[in-house]
């Protein structure tokens, strides 16, 4: 893995690490890392070799949510639209390129995460938090509306009471508090993060990697439509399943009783 610059980024074995890496400001992302994480997801969506992504940070925090400093159009007054242009093109597009990632992603949440980075921790598919990790709805404290997708993430995973307690009082939310909402899957020992993050993402590499990105599909649109939509979706992504490798190995696994050897194709 490179050992300098905003964003690390090494593939091994099926598994793209993405980390963010400026420790000394929590990792509060500047545009500069916003688009590298973009476009390396993209990356990821493209290329067979990669079947698993891990989204984590150096240093004591996750990340401190948007790095304001130097914040909106230079050289020239803000005018009407430039906020909502910015949010559009910035943290919404960030964390639609996390939900519409092709592959498994999981976030590793070494420690604070906030605004902005709660928001990328909970459009992940998994989330691991170590022990110290924190949770942190922080936009209330500023006077702000949340965004980065954050209301709508939120009332999906906790429900609309919950949400609105996250965000109208922004306390910090503790990593086993987080996991007992359920905004987490799992909390490990600081020390053990990278190593159970590891081997997740190892084992979803070794799964039938289109049959994940169409279940992704699947979860993410289920409270969007109705159920017609729905069932009318589940049946389409099963026709397109049936025709991969994949899908034809673990049936003939089942039939010959051994473990199958998906290819992610």
């Amino acid at each position: 893995m490179p050992v300098s610059g905003p964003v690390l980024h090494a593939t091994g074995g099926g598994v793209t690490w993405i980390t963010l890496n400026r420790p000394e400001a929590m990792n509060a992302l500047t545009p500069v890392q916003r688009d590298r994480i973009v476009a390396l997801l993209a990356d990821a969506s493209a290329d067979p070799a990669v079947r698993a992504v891990v989204l984590t940070a150096t240093g004591p925090g996750f990340c401190a949510g948007a790095d304001l400093r130097g914040a909106g159009p230079a050289g020239r007054e803000r005018v009407a639209g430039d906020v909502a242009r910015t949010i559009r093109l910035g943290a919404q597009r960030l964390v639609a390129a996390v939900l519409d990632c092709e592959k498994p992603v999981i976030a590793a949440v070494n420690g604070t995460a906030a605004g902005l980075g709660a928001h990328l921790a909970f459009a992940c598919d998994l989330v691991l938090a170590a022990e110290s990790a924190r949770f942190i709805e922080v936009f209330v404290r500023r006077g702000l509306v949340p965004d980065g997708g954050g209301a709508y993430l939120l009332a999906r995973l906790v429900g609309p009471q919950r949400a609105k307690e996250l965000m109208f009082f922004g306390d910090a939310l503790a990593a086993a508090d987080a996991a007992r909402l359920g905004l987490v899957n799992r909390v490990v020992p600081d020390g053990d993060l990278e190593k159970t993050a590891r081997a997740w993402a190892e084992r979803l590499a070794q799964g039938p990697t289109r049959t994940l990105a169409l279940t992704k599909q699947l979860v993410n649109a289920s409270l969007d439509g109705d159920r017609a939509t729905a069932f009318a979706a589940e049946a389409a992504a099963q026709e397109i399943t049936m025709t991969t490798y994949d899908a034809n190995e673990g049936v003939a696994g089942f039939v010959e009783r051994r473990t199958p050897r998906f290819r992610g194709e």
